[in-house]
């Protein structure tokens, strides 16, 4: 049972990652609005920007972990 549990919490294909990259790109963009609202300009485009841009990098990290992990098998 608890192999079925722990199953839920790993990211086993790119499209689960391609998922989650989603749903934190939704989230970004959301709170990168908010940034914009409170601080106008230059600022909050910075803000927006980074919000954006770290799931970018996440995305990208979690795309190559897929990759690894298919090409030298559990141990990596």
């Amino acid at each position: 049972m608890w192999r079925k549990i722990k199953r839920l919490f790993i990211i086993k294909t790119k499209f689960e990652v391609f998922l989650i990259v989603y749903a934190l790109a939704t989230g970004a963009v959301a709170r990168g609005q908010v940034y914009l609202e409170q601080y106008p300009g230059f600022g909050g485009k910075l803000l927006f920007l980074a919000c954006t841009g770290a799931v970018f990098m996440a995305g990208a990290k979690m795309i190559e972990a897929i990759d690894y992990h298919k090409s030298y098998g559990e141990d990596y």
